[in-house]
């Protein structure tokens, strides 16, 4: 592996399409008062990319240097592990990413409040600071939160409520309680993607001492809570549509239709005794929440 696969492959790039859901949710949310804003829209994307490869370069770090990636784990070998990148030319990739994403965020707070909001821009750079402090304490440190199975907390707040959230209000300078549905849909979709991905690694991260929800209640525990995230995720993201759009086409409730490949997939996790088989799971999750998202985006820049 050649140095610079390393880095696209600590990147990770199939999770970016997940990462960015949130974020085109939010701002779809925008379109039916005529507030979205295009520019607004790019730097939080951009902006929400950084984060995620923040975490993935963080990840990559934290469990590199504490040896839970070793051969137990079952998915594509890590940079660290690898050997091709050391840990202090990650550390150095942590550190520029962390300052190009702060400066996203950072244009994206004063292009939406400027200069007479001044309390509002403190409190989205603090949500700011909170988010890529989060995306490093994952695995970094003696206190990493998703040592002591506490990633998917951070991973529905920060994916599910701030950014669907979030984006919204910097596009709307509005508070909509009613998009507290969809930001629940896509949060507990985020989690379940960070759950499989813990059933997969449920036997190194054991042997590691890395606490997650599988490891402290077992295979069983996250069968149940697994199926429970996918189907609250889809009741809350019916109840939006149905009840906010009762008077638009039918159409409006085609991203529903992304929950299909859900099922077929609950079957498998349902029935399986490997890990090995949950490492493609995880794409079939991510795809479809990013298809959800994508799907709502267009049609409700087409309806409004």
């Amino acid at each position: 592996m050649t140095k610079t696969a390393a880095w696209i492959s600590a990147a990770r790039l199939r999770t970016l399409p997940l990462s960015l859901s949130g974020i085109l949710v939010g701002s779809a949310l925008a379109f039916p008062s005529g507030e979205f804003n295009s520019v607004i829209f790019w730097l939080a994307m951009a902006t929400t990319l950084g984060l995620q490869i923040l975490s993935n370069f963080a990840n990559d770090y934290g469990d590199g240097v504490k040896g839970t990636d070793n051969e137990e784990r079952i998915g594509p070998m890590r940079a660290l592990q690898s050997g091709v990148i050391t840990d202090r030319e990650m550390k150095k990739g942590i550190i520029v990413t962390s300052i190009l994403t702060a400066l996203f965020a950072l244009a994206l707070i004063y292009l939406s409040f400027g200069k007479d909001n001044f309390l509002l821009s403190l409190l989205f750079i603090g949500l700011g600071t909170s988010a890529i402090i989060a995306a490093i304490k994952y695995t970094v440190g003696d206190s990493a939160y998703g040592y002591r199975g506490l990633g998917d907390l951070f991973v529905f707040i920060f994916f599910g409520l701030v950014s669907v959230l979030g984006v919204n209000f910097l596009m709307t300078k509005e508070i909509n309680l009613w998009l507290l549905l969809p930001a629940i849909s896509i949060g507990f979709l985020s989690s379940a993607v960070l759950n499989l991905n813990n059933m997969r690694d449920e036997n190194s991260d054991r042997n590691a001492s890395k606490k997650t929800l599988v490891v402290i209640y077992g295979k069983r525990f996250a069968k149940i809570y697994h199926f429970s995230l996918i189907a609250i995720s889809f009741f809350s993201l019916s109840i939006f549509l149905v009840m906010s759009f009762d008077s638009e086409p039918i159409w409006i409730l085609v991203p529903l239709l992304a929950f299909i490949p859900l099922v077929v997939h609950l079957k498998k996790i349902i029935k399986y005794q490997d890990p090995q088989v949950l490492d493609p799971e995880l794409k079939k999750v991510a795809l479809s929440t990013f298809a959800l998202s994508i799907s709502l985006f267009l049609i409700l820049f087409i309806i409004y």
